[in-house]
C-alpha cells in the first residue's frame, strides 16, 4: 500500500525563522564586548588598595615594609565616602555592599593603627 500523502513545507515559515535568526545576530553583533569586572568594583579596588598602603597594610615590590602615612589613608578613605556619595542609588546591591564594608573595614583599621601610632596627627580624623 503506497503511501499518497505529500510533505507540504511552507515556505513562510523558514523565511520567519531565518529572519529572526538573522536580527537576533544582528543584536548580539551591537551589544559591547562583556566586561568581567564591574568598572566600580575595579575603581573600589584600586582605592582600598591606596588606603591600605597608606595604612602601612602592604608590602613594598621587594617585600620591605611600607611605612604608614595617615594623610593619605585618610584621603583615599574620603574618596571611597565621595564615591559612595555620588553614585547613591546607581549602583547594583553586590556594588553596595561591597562599597559598604571597605569603608567600614577601612575606617576600623584606620582608627585602630592611627590610634596605635599615637594618634593621626593635627587635623586628621575620620
Amino acid at each position: 500500500m503506497a503511501d499518497d500523502r505529500k510533505i507540504l513545507v511552507d515556505d513562510d515559515w523558514k523565511a520567519q525563522a531565518r529572519a529572526e535568526k538573522e536580527r537576533l545576530a544582528e543584536q548580539q553583533s551591537e551589544r559591547p564586548e562583556a566586561i568581567p569586572a564591574s568598572g566600580i568594583v575595579e575603581l573600589i579596588n584600586l582605592i582600598v588598595m591606596q588606603a591600605m598602603a597608606g595604612l602601612g597594610l602592604m608590602a613594598g615590590p621587594g617585600g620591605e615594609r611600607i611605612p604608614p602615612n595617615f594623610a593619605a589613608a585618610k584621603h583615599f578613605i574620603d574618596l571611597l565616602q565621595v564615591l559612595d556619595d555620588k553614585t547613591k542609588g546607581n549602583l547594583t546591591a553586590d556594588e553596595k555592599k561591597l562599597l559598604d564594608q571597605v569603608l567600614y573595614e577601612m575606617r576600623m583599621h584606620f582608627v585602630q593603627r592611627a590610634g596605635a601610632a599615637g594618634g593621626a596627627g593635627p587635623g586628621i580624623g575620620v
